[in-house]
């Protein structure tokens, strides 16, 4: 797998360098901004597989994570982007999966750790999946919503939602749960149900379901 770093901390980067390569993953590209990376990214040659990005860089040091992830989308939609950050804000989070809609994560930095287990992310990534930190999943189920359509669902739809914000699968969602594939089927069906999701359009019902909750339970400063 080929992959793209940006981030303006040179510690951070290299030592992600030497994790991603000590799995075997190349990394192509390395910047200290979203700019340098772009205006490196799409010269001639093959593309990277995969982006990662810091969620705050030069020049602002806000969101520019988002925005240079907008703009690679755009020009590439085949390249998997996952955003890392120190901020654990649903907000964030929903504007990325928003913007995106596929093939993107986001994940806080103090949780990447482990060199495979991040590789096995950036491959689910670049497979079309959306990966949600688990750390943001838990302070959203803990916080108060405001009224919506979430509140329908009962207390094992919502533990199921929550697993699909984390990018898991029914498979991985039963064996979490420890419940029949049959069953979190059935509770995925109802989840869409319930929040007037077509069912025509599986992958991107769980995209739009995960919107829904970080919409329902975001940031409240």
């Amino acid at each position: 797998m080929r992959i793209a770093i940006a981030d303006d901390s040179t510690l951070f980067r290299s030592g992600l360098v030497l994790l991603l390569e000590a799995s075997g993953a190349q990394v192509a590209v390395q910047a200290s901004s979203g700019a340098e990376l772009i205006a490196r990214l799409f010269r001639s040659g093959p593309r990277p597989d995969a982006v990662i990005l810091d969620l705050r860089m030069p020049p602002t040091f806000t969101g520019e994570g988002i925005a240079v992830a907008t703009e690679i989308r755009a020009r590439d939609p085949g390249i998997g982007i996952l955003v890392l950050s120190t901020f654990a804000e649903a907000s964030y989070a929903s504007q990325l999966m928003d913007a995106l809609g596929y093939g993107v994560g986001y994940l806080l930095k103090d949780t990447v750790t482990d060199a495979g287990h991040l590789v096995s992310q950036l491959e689910r990534i670049v497979a079309g999946e959306t990966i949600l930190d688990p750390t943001i999943v838990r302070r959203l189920l803990q916080r108060k919503r405001s009224a919506s359509t979430i509140e329908s669902l009962n207390p094992r739809e919502r533990e199921v939602l929550a697993r699909m914000a984390e990018g898991r699968s029914n498979v991985g969602i039963a064996q979490d749960l420890h419940l029949s594939p049959r069953t979190v089927e059935a509770h995925v069906t109802s989840v869409f149900g319930k929040l007037g999701l077509e069912q025509t359009d599986t992958d991107n019902n769980r995209i739009r379901a995960v919107l829904a909750f970080l919409r329902s339970a975001g940031d409240r400063r």
